[in-house]
């Protein structure tokens, strides 16, 4: 097993790398950026160095500067977390380069899957179904014209190399089509680098459902179920649940042994997760795309699976085979998890950084969890993404599991700052979330809308 690890991240998931490193016996170390200096992560960690300026370019980004901190306290492996660098192919190589395991897939898979239109490619050839779209780069509105026309309204715009919800625009008609292509293509140049796009049939209503799966380097491909994400605002996922309620015996059987016949083609590693569209009154699904990383809903997975992800990254990584084979995964009940941001829902989410002067997370009892960075007296940064805890409940059933959201929750007290808890309350409250009838338009098109006559 390694000795050392770097983590190249910050917030919650370099808390919780660090502490399933430390479950491990592997020594870790933290970078940080100058507005980080007193980050959770870095006192937890077993040492830490400072890689930049607050600026994420120019420190969570700086690759000569994360790489030389591997060098420098000789770390023989990097766990990129999710963000950041996490699915940047030239990273990951440059890693290769200077011997320094990468712990997820290798710089090619990822190139291969991490483009959209590559790995739409794969899918089509691996048999998986994929919605129907351009078959390759859309650089132009001419172009992205003429083939919307062909495949029919509405359409998703989608930047090749997008993430985050960045580079999306739905468009319903030729009319919206120019200045939508426009407005996506320049937010995918800014935020990516690449303007490339590609176009899709809109599949709705839809559900989001993803799959959890494992690699090793021994030709070993599981799945660790499926999670429903229909619950978006913006195409950003604000609750998570595993299983999904609009998925029986058949169609599950069906997504993830698709999921697993998708990792299996590319020879994928480590941990990953396929994501699909259902249109559930067909009971369709397509392949949308694939995440070459830990996601950040991993912990239902967790919960219901009792396989901790994050440590089969490590022993992957370290050459180790799966510690469990598809026949040993038993999923046991239901799990929700909720996202707890630094930001006003008020004033239409805006972050809201600022010291936390008093904080009580949820406890007690059999199936929760908090994982978070934050402390009282520390000061959340403007800098970066505004999570700054994931509660997560697991329950005998899914009332079970509402219930136990509702209370933790309830509990949930931060002061200092304004977050989005209320918010998430009223949400896992609301009756058709209690019902589990929702789709990807539930959130934005029905609950914020009644949510926001209230204010």
């Amino acid at each position: 097993m390694f000795n050392k690890i770097l983590i190249a991240n910050r917030g919650e998931i370099a808390v919780r790398i660090i502490r399933a490193a430390r479950e491990l016996g592997v020594g870790t170390v933290a970078i940080y950026s100058t507005a980080d200096r007193d980050a959770l992560h870095v006192h937890l960690a077993d040492e830490a160095i400072c890689v930049g300026p607050a600026r994420s370019t120019e420190s969570y980004l700086n690759m000569n500067n994360i790489l030389s901190a591997a060098v420098a306290t000789g770390a023989q492996a990097i766990h990129p977390g999710f963000g950041f660098l996490s699915e940047n192919s030239k990273f990951a190589r440059l890693c290769e380069e200077m011997n320094i395991k990468f712990i997820g897939p290798s710089a090619k898979v990822m190139d291969m899957m991490g483009d959209k239109i590559n790995a739409r490619a794969e899918m089509i050839k691996a048999g998986v179904p994929v919605t129907p779209g351009s078959e390759g780069e859309v650089h132009t509105t001419d172009e992205a014209v003429k083939i919307a026309e062909e495949i029919g309204y509405p359409i998703m715009l989608k930047a090749s190399a997008g993430g985050g919800g960045k580079g999306i625009r739905k468009v319903n008609n030729v009319e919206e089509l120019v200045p939508a292509f426009e407005a996506a293509q320049a937010e995918a140049q800014a935020a990516f680098g690449n303007g490339a796009m590609f176009i899709e049939r809109m599949i709705f209503p839809a559900r989001h459902i993803e799959v959890q799966i494992l690699g090793d380097s021994h030709g070993n491909v599981i799945h660790l179920g499926e999670r429903d994400c229909s619950l978006q605002r913006n195409n950003q996922k604000v609750l998570e649940e595993s299983p999904s309620v609009a998925i029986g015996h058949t169609l599950r059987e069906a997504i993830t042994s698709a999921a697993v016949k998708a990792a299996a083609h590319v020879g994928y590693e480590n941990a990953g997760t396929i994501e699909f569209l259902l249109d559930e009154s067909s009971g369709n699904f397509y392949f949308m795309e694939m995440n070459t990383r830990v996601q950040v809903e991993h912990p239902v997975t967790e919960f219901v699976s009792g396989v901790d992800i994050v440590k089969e990254q490590i022993r992957v990584a370290n050459g180790n085979a799966l510690s469990v084979k598809q026949e040993d995964v038993t999923f046991s009940g239901h799990a929700i998890e909720c996202r707890i941001n630094a930001e006003n829902p008020k004033f239409n989410f805006a972050p809201s950084p600022g010291k936390i002067t008093n904080l009580f997370l949820p406890s007690g009892g059999v199936g929760l969890r908090v994982d978070s960075a934050m402390y009282s007296g520390y000061s959340i940064p403007p800098y970066y993404d505004s999570m700054i805890a994931k509660v997560i409940v697991h329950g005998e059933n899914r009332f079970e599991a509402l219930m136990k959201m509702q209370r933790a929750l309830m509990e949930f007290d931060v002061e200092g700052v304004i977050t989005n808890v209320d918010f998430q309350l009223e949400l896992i409250s609301d009756p058709h979330v209690v019902a589990g009838d929702y789709d990807t338009s539930f959130l934005g098109n029905v609950f914020l809308p009644e949510y926001q006559k209230e204010i």
